[in-house]
């Protein structure tokens, strides 16, 4: 028997145990690399993909496989693929919502979403690889998992894409009623009902939909107006057991300005949050997103982007289109010294020449403490904690290695400054005094 045959057997035993839409998204995309003896390779679109098969659907596939071989035991193992599945069915145009199809229904049913947004051309990292599997998941049975689901991270993040991606992806595959609205379009929307008196017409307009869903939750603050029209539509489609997924820029309890009440709601089901991305992610977003535009982005150019434009996914992605645009309309090729002209402003306000000798003399200002004293090895409390802070920032805004802070801070061992950075990270995120106190230091630093 081929891997072929043994595949489709696969498939037809899966299909009759698995709802239609868990088949489509999650066994359709599969495709069978190879047996081995005893193991089989099946090939996944991404890593995350291949997570989420372990996790919820492992010992059905190696059932399935086992039953297809006769009987014989058969262990499975994950592997990234880009062949064409083989559960995927022939198309010849007649049976799949295109792009521009999926896109006219949603309109046709009053759904204002970004088709541009799905979960297909999400770079999934270990920031916010928690986040997209909640997104998923509420995606997939919405209303059943988690809900209400609270995303919360920094701007330009990937909070409203995600947020889009499960409009998207429950729009094509059901006909459920959704919405998708910021905050201040939700607002907007209050403030006209009231001046028009038609606030019938808005609670009849939400609060009996299936899914809802506000981006930017944070900015409900000071409007005790919305923040009460949207309190009983949250009550009202949360008892209703219908789907609420909300955005911020910040965790509930750090937004005093919203009522009490408002906020241990958003907290009922599922916070997640997403983080700013690393290196490899950075690295992976541009090399997708070039490949989507269409630009050539030698690795060297990639790399200094990723390394250079650390916090905002939405600026990686602008200094790739900057490059593209100049690129196409010069006829020159991308390169390196082409990359640091064209992007040297965006890169000038964030990587401005910061040295070890200014972020102590800047600490010993602010705390009254002499800068050999920060490079001594006296231990007092009030020595201890600038001196933690001015290590932190040195591994923040310069690009010195850890042993090299080290020896800036009196020959000390890079042990201590790793320590010492993993003090005030770990102090910072629930000492909003301090977090306050390292922002104004990197502003005095930097010459914000």
């Amino acid at each position: 028997m081929t891997s072929a045959t043994i595949w489709r057997e696969v498939l037809a035993r899966i299909q009759g145990k698995v709802a239609k839409q868990v088949y489509d998204t999650w066994f359709m995309p599969i495709c069978l690399e190879k047996i081995e003896d005893s193991t089989a390779q099946l090939g996944v679109p991404n890593k995350f993909f291949g997570d989420w098969l372990s996790q919820h659907y492992k010992p059905l596939l190696e059932e399935a496989i086992s039953v297809a071989r006769g009987g014989e035991e058969t262990l499975i193992t994950f592997t990234l693929s880009r062949k064409q599945p083989t559960g995927q069915p022939e198309t010849d145009g007649s049976s799949v919502l295109t792009s521009r199809q999926a896109t006219g229904a949603r309109l046709k049913r009053g759904i204002q979403l970004n088709s541009k947004y799905t979960f297909e051309n999400f770079v999934v990292g270990a920031g916010n690889q928690f986040a997209h599997a909640a997104c998923m998941a509420v995606a997939e049975q919405p209303a059943k998992t988690y809900n209400p689901l609270f995303i919360y991270g920094e701007t330009g993040l990937g909070k409203t894409h995600l947020l889009n991606a499960i409009g998207n992806y429950v729009a094509e595959r059901t006909s459920l009623r959704i919405a998708y609205l910021t905050t201040e379009q939700f607002t907007n929307e209050v403030i006209n009902s009231i001046r028009y008196d038609k606030m019938m017409d808005l609670r009849k307009r939400y609060r009996h939909i299936d899914m809802f869903m506000i981006d930017d939750i944070q900015f409900l603050a000071g409007k005790e107006r919305t923040q009460e029209e949207f309190f009983h539509t949250f009550n009202a489609l949360y008892e209703a057991h219908k789907q609420l997924v909300l955005s911020s820029d910040r965790f509930p309890k750090d937004m005093p300005d919203i009522e009490e009440r408002l906020r241990s709601r958003f907290e009922w089901g599922l916070i997640a949050d997403i983080q700013t991305p690393d290196v490899e992610t950075r690295i992976a977003i541009l090399r997708k997103k070039s490949e989507d535009e269409g630009i050539t982005l030698p690795e060297d150019v990639t790399q200094f982007i990723a390394a250079t434009l650390k916090n905002n996914i939405r600026e990686l992605e602008g200094s790739l289109v900057r490059l593209g645009a100049y690129a196409s309309l010069t006829g020159q090729v991308i390169t390196l010294e082409m990359a640091k002209n064209v992007l040297r402003d965006l890169i000038g306000a964030k990587k401005k020449i910061v040295s070890m000798d200014d972020i102590q003399e800047t600490v010993g200002a602010r705390f009254h403490v002499k800068i050999s004293d920060l490079k001594s090895r006296r231990r007092s409390k009030t020595l201890v904690h600038p001196r933690q802070i001015a290590m932190y920032l040195c591994r923040e805004l310069t690009d010195s290695s850890y042993p090299e802070i080290g020896r800036q801070f009196g020959g000390k061992d890079h042990t201590t400054i790793i320590h010492a950075c993993k003090q005030v990270i770990k102090a910072k995120d629930s000492d909003s005094a301090l977090s306050a106190t390292l922002d104004s230091l990197k502003d005095q630093i930097l010459g914000a």
